[in-house]
């Protein structure tokens, strides 16, 4: 089974560490933008280059990156066999029915292929940088002005902080729930697509089952505490831009009028 590295969380002092989480939120979300927006072959060599420096920057190994892409191959693929097919334009060099292969299809397929892998990439920094706690009081404060138009913000940052800090914990409770099958003689890779969903359920009903438990547990040990919601809670951690932040502001917004400005 790949391991799925979303709501991972790799303690470090690198340079892209000791940056705001609003900071790195918000950047993740421009270079995003600014990978949509490129549609030539420059445009994506300087994100391709921006993409590897802020690597660099997070001093993460690159197998934790190639585990965070692996998991995703089977659906980059099958969305590069739609394009490829049903892609219109430029010079025709088979046709059948509906289904053609073209000049355009072929390099919308492969732009849309490096398009997936620049922001896998990035978003797996930002999850590996940042802890699900800091993302969500990242989510808070950008949303914050929308508390006064009676948005509820603070229940939506601690939804998002329980879901962010339980993904890992269900993912690990998939593996073992897996693994007790298989040593009981399970076999999850063999026959046809009906039968594997058929025995997917006795992965589901343990798994659902696990999932309840610690939702209940949880709910209870909020309301033994008192919990009342978000409002007029103090911060025991406190955002603060710091140089850190200006730099990566700075380069980020830089790169991103060059990649915009190499747009055919």
């Amino acid at each position: 089974m790949n391991k799925i590295l979303f709501g991972r969380y790799i303690p470090g002092h690198s340079f892209i560490h000791q940056m705001d989480p609003r900071a790195k939120l918000i950047l993740s979300l421009v270079y995003i933008v600014a990978v949509f927006l490129a549609n030539s072959w420059a445009a994506y060599l300087a994100s391709f280059v921006l993409a590897m420096v802020i690597i660099a920057a997070s001093a993460i190994g690159p197998r934790f990156f190639w585990d965070g892409v692996k998991p995703l191959i089977g659906v980059i693929l099958l969305t590069m066999i739609i394009q490829v097919f049903f892609g219109v334009g430029g010079h025709v060099y088979w046709h059948w029915g509906i289904l053609s292969i073209t000049s355009n299809g072929l390099l919308n397929a492969m732009y849309i292929a490096i398009r997936f892998i620049l922001i896998i990439l990035v978003s797996t920094v930002l999850t590996l940088t940042t802890s699900p706690l800091e993302i969500s009081g990242a989510i808070e404060a950008i949303f914050m002005p929308l508390k006064k138009v009676h948005f509820p913000v603070y229940e939506m940052a601690l939804m998002l902080s329980i879901a962010l800090r339980f993904v890992p914990t269900l993912i690990d409770e998939t593996e073992k729930i897996l693994n007790a099958q298989r040593s009981r003689g399970a076999d999850f890779s063999s026959g046809s697509i009906l039968v594997r969903l058929k025995k997917l359920v006795a992965i589901l009903i343990p798994l659902f089952e696990s999932a309840f438990s610690r939702a209940e547990e949880l709910a209870t040990a909020m309301e033994s505490r008192g919990y009342q919601g978000g409002e007029g809670r103090s911060k025991y951690r406190v955002l603060n831009y710091t140089k850190n932040d200006i730099i990566g502001t700075v380069t980020m917004l830089l790169a991103a009028v060059v990649i915009i400005a190499l747009r055919r």
